[in-house]
């Protein structure tokens, strides 16, 4: 889904004038220049945008991936599903039960959606998670 990268929770004015100065106007265009960690490093430097601060945009960007959930987007990320491993990694009926409670059962995702999304999370997931930092060697 094409959107804004104003759409993202979190992002600053700033943040998105300094994506859009390199062409990156909407969130498909973000998912898919910093899905990699190397690309992400670049980018930051390009920008100024930490690539901590690009992880957790990219991620967003792959939840709007996921058909039907766009809409519920924000109410996952409350619930602490900020990616997709941790979407794939939920039961779906345990999932289906929170977002009830907390919406109540008028307007509520079925179990049915939420299931569709969970089988979504694995093929969608193309964000490449950091590198651990490699500790330097110091010579004496």
């Amino acid at each position: 889904m094409y959107r804004t990268l104003e759409y993202l929770a979190g992002i600053s004015d700033d943040d998105v004038r300094r994506l859009r100065s390199v062409g990156i106007r909407h969130t498909n265009q973000l998912l898919h220049r910093a899905s990699l960690d190397i690309d992400r490093r670049r980018l930051a430097k390009k920008t100024g945008v930490s690539a901590d601060r690009l992880l957790e945009f990219v991620n967003q960007c792959t939840l709007l991936e996921v058909s039907g959930l766009e809409r519920w987007v924000p109410l996952i990320r409350r619930l602490g599903i900020n990616s997709m491993p941790d979407l794939r990694a939920q039961d779906a009926v345990a999932l289906h039960a929170k977002l009830l409670a907390v919406i109540g059962l008028a307007g509520a995702p079925t179990l049915s959606d939420v299931q569709y999304w969970i089988s979504q999370a694995t093929g969608l997931d193309i964000v490449e998670p950091p590198e651990p930092e490699k500790p330097l060697s110091v010579i004496r």
